[in-house]
């Protein structure tokens, strides 16, 4: 069915609301300074393999980053153009500016969370309102960030638990970025085991939410 422009504005401002709670837990799980998320673990790691052989000073970790998600979405353009949106291109643009506002506000604030518990209680959280902002994103249905976007096609292709296939997804990041150099810490292995399945938990819940915020202001329209 096709959508109103309102209905399309309306899932375009959702999707960027789960993008800045998403990217709270980015830079949360970051400044805890104990390791990178998966998929950054993999743009690191090619970043330096890159690097290395080829000494180009163009190269930066960010234009990296941006060429991997371009791949991404090629390839899933390929394979089924249906699950990229324009939302997903939002996702790419937007993440690293979004992340950048926020580490310049907490990283003064978080520079005295030393201790070792300190630094797990960030990254646990982290790793929950990074799946809680995700999966706002996912049921938006206005796009979906490009590394995520890889799960949730894998997921509907073979019909199998998101938050099983967000974990090998991961891990294969992981596996891959750590052979050509990355960085991997705890932090690297909690997000990698705990991001699907907590994402899992909050996809019906927010699919829920998101259902009645846009009946209700789409019935109030009608009306």
């Amino acid at each position: 069915m096709k959508r109103t422009l309102k209905e399309t504005v309306l899932r375009a401002i959702i999707l960027l609301v789960g993008l800045l709670i998403a990217h709270l837990g980015v830079t949360l799980f970051l400044l805890a300074d104990l390791g990178s998320d998966p998929f950054n673990v993999l743009v690191q790691g090619l970043f330096h393999s890159l690097e290395n052989l080829t000494g180009f000073t163009f190269l930066t970790h960010g234009r990296v980053h941006i060429a991997v998600c371009f791949l991404i979405i090629l390839v899933l353009l390929i394979v089924d153009r249906t699950y990229v949106k324009l939302g997903t291109i939002i996702c790419m643009i937007c993440g690293g500016p979004i992340i950048d506002m926020y580490s310049f506000f907490l990283a003064p604030i978080l520079a005295d969370m030393g201790s070792l518990i300190g630094r797990l209680l960030m990254l646990v959280a982290g790793c929950v309102i990074l799946a809680y902002g995700m999966t706002i994103v996912i049921k938006s249905d206005a796009g979906t960030g490009p590394n995520d976007l890889v799960a949730v096609v894998i997921s509907d292709k073979l019909h199998s638990k998101f938050g099983i296939t967000r974990i090998a997804v991961d891990v294969c990041f992981v596996a891959v970025g750590y052979l050509l150099g990355g960085l991997v810490g705890i932090g690297t292995i909690i997000c990698a085991f705990c991001v699907g399945p907590v994402a899992s938990y909050f996809l019906p819940v927010n699919e829920r939410i998101i259902g009645r915020i846009l009946s209700g202001i789409l019935k109030k329209e009608v009306a």
